[in-house]
């Protein structure tokens, strides 16, 4: 008989939403028994389109339910690192959209929560899922580019967030880079031990005054002795550019841009191909179906997850460390 899993969602937002779309869509063992969110009233009808029964406004419904196996934290960041706290406490496995937290020892006090109770926990950080990074990684791995010396990671939204969406989000570092600082470390096979961040304000005023930057260059150096580049804008007028090179002693692999159809026209009038996918939905759509596919394998087999708690602290370690870069106009070193 096929294995089976019993799970809640916390948090019914753009991701909440989207995960437990995907999952019913997807994953016929795995059954969403609750969904929890603050206005559980409004996500009633979507909830019962999608098989769910049940939903509730207070979330430790679901981490005090005992046929509940695993729980997919996806409410608001302030909230990650106390619900997956309680979560492991309460003995479930865990799914933890990024970051777990920006303070690095709540973040700890998760960990130690986890190894205690000996469950699966899982980091949200998607793009290792992607079937053009992880391609990369294993090309890398293989030793196909011999010692990897250069990393460039160029990550540009199509838009900015709003501005009060700005105000809570912890920064454009922890945020948006977040995301590049693990893929600097998944794709290099190493770890960053110095950030230096040149930032500015050059999209939309508004950021600035919330105290973010929307435009940044940030240099790595990594203990293997290679050099990561990243670059970041809050807005790319031609869609979601998401771009990345690993140049090594025997040769280089890049990554373009995923468009709607790889067609190029060229004519008289000149040569047309399709912008990029718009966003984050479009172009990760796959990879968000991949992450949790390794998760419930995880879970149901008694295996190691592929992006551990360890993973979730370590950007944003790198991102508090290009933040003070950013403020300080200097170096700084991650043991520092």
């Amino acid at each position: 008989m096929e294995k089976k899993i019993t799970i809640g969602i916390i948090g019914a937002g753009r991701i909440g939403k989207l995960h437990a779309e995907n999952i019913a869509n997807n994953f016929k063992y795995v059954e969403i028994k609750t969904i929890s969110d603050l206005y559980a009233d409004k996500i009633a009808d979507w909830a019962k389109s999608l098989g769910v029964k049940n939903v509730c406004s207070d979330y430790k419904e679901i981490i005090n339910d005992p046929e509940i196996d695993a729980v997919l934290v996806c409410s608001s960041t302030n909230t990650h690192s106390q619900i997956s706290y309680e979560a492991a406490k309460a003995g479930k496995h865990i799914f933890c959209e990024k970051p777990i937290d920006y303070d690095i020892d709540r973040i700890k006090k998760v960990m130690e929560a986890v190894d205690e109770a000996g469950v699966k926990f899982q980091v949200g950080f998607n793009r290792r899922f992607d079937h053009n990074f992880k391609r990369v990684r294993e090309l890398v791995k293989e030793g196909k580019i011999g010692e990897p010396h250069i990393i460039k990671i160029t990550s540009r939204d199509p838009e900015p967030p709003p501005i009060e969406y700005v105000k809570v989000s912890g920064g454009m570092m922890l945020d948006m880079t977040i995301h590049d600082f693990d893929m600097a470390r998944y794709l290099s096979g190493s770890e960053v031990t110095e950030v230096y961040t040149s930032a500015a304000v050059l999209v939309d005023p508004e950021i600035g005054k919330a105290g973010d930057v929307d435009t940044a260059v940030i240099t790595l150096k990594f203990k293997n002795g290679a050099i990561g580049v990243i670059d970041n804008s809050r807005k790319a007028a031609y869609g979601y550019d998401q771009r990345v090179e690993v140049f090594g002693s025997k040769g280089g692999i890049t990554v373009s841009n995923d468009t709607p159809s790889s067609a190029v026209l060229s004519t008289s009038e000149g040569v047309f191909s399709d912008k990029p996918k718009y966003f984050f939905l479009e172009r990760y759509k796959d990879s968000f179906i991949e992450e949790l596919r390794d998760f419930f394998d995880a879970v149901l087999n008694d295996k190691p997850t592929p992006v551990t708690a360890i993973d979730g602290l370590k950007p944003v370690i790198i991102g508090l460390a290009a933040m003070e870069s950013y403020k300080t106009g200097k170096p700084v070193k991650i043991e520092e």
